[in-house]
């Protein structure tokens, strides 16, 4: 690949506390100055690929998606805290579990659901304090959270325990990142203890997960949720996922479906703070709804301009900032030979923000995403992924973002009295604070 521009070691190092702070104006400078491909040597030897060509993006996901992987990244770093499960593996083992989950997030089986998300959200709203201006991101977290966590075990019993796995979920991605940003400190880590910490942390967790799915099983109870669907899964040859397999996708659920949500509500809703026209509309959107009746699909349905806020949040911030890939098979980019085994990080953030795609990019205007615009954007935008590993929770997000963004609008005027966000980039794209004050109608 001696004909892509290369960022030196050198300058990752001298750059290393504003990477390990926020990488993405040092990416967004490399591909300002180099252009829509280039390589970052890290190491005597490694080098990482990055790039925010649509082509590319789109070869990589879809058009050869057989040749990619997801990376080390994913199936080693990450795995090794929450387990091999649908976000963390590859080949057969995942095309076999994705094939067993998937059904569970069908658009008709998530119906079933609507009422228990619309009850967990309702619930979680009541702790907003009208005309406190306060960071919103913690409540925001607590909500998708327990969404989640309604969603799969349809128990008001166990907060204390989803609050004990939430913090350990969020303490192991602190390090996690440490290790993916710092790879030069990876000794240290494992000298003083700290990866072995967190690997405790990363048990007990599981332990607290089997000790509420043995109380499901043991009960014989059937709940007609998330975890209900889970235990009915089989295999091909009839068999149900072992224990181990099952703790593995629950604890995937709740890692990447509670903490992407949480941050892109949370992205909206200040979106929404700073553009009071655009509010007043998605308001008068949803003012003539009865949110509190039984009729969550036609509700969603109705509420398109809301879908079309979240919708344009994520491409100003979107929750899978990067997306990480390595070929198993040599490839070609354009004019660019991809030897085997290249590490690739998809830019879907710079993507999202690029003027040779997006009028204004940098404008929050939610109409783009009006079907009757007739613009297609799915070349250039990638909220969810694409391809056959595109998000399974798609829809399942997508359909909590909607109530969660109608119910507050319905009840509350949202204002800020700050410009920007602050962003930290973790597994996913997370605000550092989100100061909201709501107003009551």
């Amino acid at each position: 690949m001696k004909n892509i521009p290369t960022v030196s070691a050198y300058r990752v190092f001298k750059n290393r506390k504003s990477i390990l702070k926020n990488p993405l104006p040092f990416h967004n400078e490399n591909f300002e100055k180099l252009g829509e491909i280039f390589q970052v040597k890290i190491g005597p030897s490694g080098l990482i690929l990055f790039t925010r060509s649509p082509e590319h993006i789109k070869q990589i996901l879809q058009k050869n998606h057989k040749k990619y992987h997801k990376s080390t990244l994913q199936t080693e770093d990450l795995a090794k805290y929450i387990g091999k499960g649908l976000l963390t593996s590859n080949g057969d083992h995942w095309r076999t579990h994705r094939r067993m989950v998937q059904p569970a997030f069908h658009k008709k089986k998530l119906e079933g659901l609507l009422g228990i998300m619309s009850d967990a959200i309702r619930d979680e709203l009541k702790r907003i304090r009208p005309e406190v201006l306060e960071d919103i991101h913690p409540l925001m977290g607590d909500l998708a959270f327990q969404v989640v966590a309604q969603s799969l075990f349809s128990r008001n019993d166990i907060k204390e325990d989803m609050a004990e796995l939430k913090r350990i979920t969020e303490t192991n991605q602190q390090m996690l990142i440490k290790e993916m940003r710092q790879p030069y400190l990876g000794w240290w880590f494992k000298l003083n203890g700290a990866i072995a910490h967190h690997l405790k942390l990363s048990k007990e967790a599981r332990n607290l997960l089997d000790k509420i799915i043995e109380e499901r099983i043991t009960s014989g109870v059937e709940k007609d949720d998330l975890l209900d669907m889970l235990l009915k899964a089989r295999y091909e040859d009839g068999t149900a996922m072992s224990r181990d397999q099952l703790i593995d996708e629950v604890l995937i659920l709740f890692t990447a479906g509670h903490e992407t949500t949480a941050n892109a509500l949370s992205f909206t809703l200040f979106l929404l703070a700073k553009n009071p026209k655009v509010q007043e509309k998605a308001f008068q959107s949803v003012s003539g709804i009865d949110l509190e009746n039984q009729n969550h699909l036609e509700n969603i349905s109705a509420l398109a301009y809301i879908k079309q806020c979240v919708e344009e949040g994520m491409r100003l911030y979107p929750p899978a900032y990067y997306i990480d890939r390595m070929n198993i098979e040599e490839d070609q980019l354009g004019e660019h030979h991809i030897p085997k085994d290249t590490m690739i990080l998809l830019a879907v953030y710079e993507l999202h923000r690029d003027k040779n795609f997006w009028e204004q990019p940098e404008v929050f205007e939610p109409e783009r995403f009006n079907p009757k615009n007739k613009k297609d954007f799915s070349n250039y935008y990638y909220p969810f992924g694409a391809g056959p590993r595109m998000c399974v929770g798609n829809n399942f997000a997508m359909y909590e973002m909607i109530l969660v963004v109608a119910e507050i609008l319905k009840k509350y005027r949202v204002q800020t009295n700050v410009e920007e966000i602050e962003i930290d980039p973790l597994i996913s794209l997370r605000p550092k604070e989100v100061p909201l004050e709501f107003i009551q109608r």
